[in-house]
């Protein structure tokens, strides 16, 4: 059981921009999903380091993060740009994780991320810290939270049908297993895409990433929804019938009891248990409606 706290973020996290044109919410919160990064005190000490290597434009996505950091009045953060297996097994960007309090691997090209990453002294160190340093914060946005689960969705052919054969899988860094997860979930349209990686793959979890929205897994099981938007979370446990197996490529999938779950902020999910955990506020609120009524 990992002691560390795992954040995989589903992308266009809000950096602290007031002045966004992004349409928002009522559930909208500035800086809510980056801050879960930083402890609520004793923020002076504490040290994030971001990993671009996912990005085409590593510097440009370094100087991004640390500006929002700076909006927000923290300037503890630091960027490591990897971009090769050799700047992978460097002892001084080891030693930066090794000293850092939180890690967060930036958003990209999940397959560029894994590839360079995977398998080297350097992602040992996230590793081990997270299984050990109850204080440790992993995290990824977009591709870095892609990247996350043992199994990985690399690519995928088209976003409507669901046709056999489209969605490519390959490994990811295995920080978390038994989970698969995709991300932009909703405004991109990938509803198909982790459904197919979930029926081929029915030991996995799917885990549906909205934009803004974040979910944080502690001990490797309990996880929590924060941000704006929706996790949707598709477990292949109790499917029946399905033609994946006999049916020839590129031909339309079909499947039976596919159970979906919708988390919103509060909302919680076990990942071992399969089982959804409703928001406390939300018990309250039902809790007082149904007293209302008897009265």
């Amino acid at each position: 059981m990992p002691k560390g706290k795992l954040l995989i973020i589903g992308g266009a996290e809000d950096k602290g921009e007031a002045d966004s044109e992004r349409p928002r919410s009522r559930a909208f919160r500035h800086y809510e999903i980056l801050g879960e990064l930083l402890p609520p005190d004793n923020r002076k000490d504490h040290t994030i380091e971001v990993v671009t290597t996912a990005s085409n434009e590593p510097l440009e996505m370094g100087r991004m993060y640390i500006r929002a950091y700076e909006k927000a009045g923290f300037q503890n953060v630091g960027h490591i740009s990897i971009d090769n297996k050799d700047e992978a097994r460097d002892a001084a960007n080891i030693k930066r994780i090794e000293k850092a309090h939180a890690v967060l691997f930036s958003g990209g090209d999940q397959f560029r991320l894994a590839t360079i990453l995977g398998g080297t002294e350097f992602m040992e160190a996230v590793t081990q810290k997270y299984r050990h340093d109850k204080d440790f914060i992993v995290a990824g946005t977009s591709a870095g939270a892609m990247a996350m689960s043992r199994l990985m969705i690399y690519r995928s052919e088209h976003n409507e049908a669901m046709l056999k054969g489209d969605v490519k899988i390959t490994s990811g860094f295995g920080i978390i297993d038994n989970c698969i997860i995709d991300t932009h979930f909703v405004k991109r349209g990938r509803f198909s895409r982790l459904a197919q990686a979930v029926i081929t793959n029915p030991t996995c979890i799917g885990i549906g990433l909205g934009e803004d929205t974040a979910l944080i897994i502690r001990k490797g099981n309990e996880t929590e929804c924060r941000g704006s938007g929706m996790v949707v979370i598709i477990d292949g446990r109790e499917i029946g019938h399905t033609n994946i197996a006999y049916s020839d490529e590129q031909t339309p999938i079909c499947v039976e009891h596919l159970k979906v779950h919708v988390l919103a902020r509060g909302n919680g999910f076990l990942l071992k248990e399969r089982r959804f955990i409703p928001a406390k506020k939300d018990l309250e609120l039902e809790k007082n409606h149904n007293t209302t009524k008897t009265q």
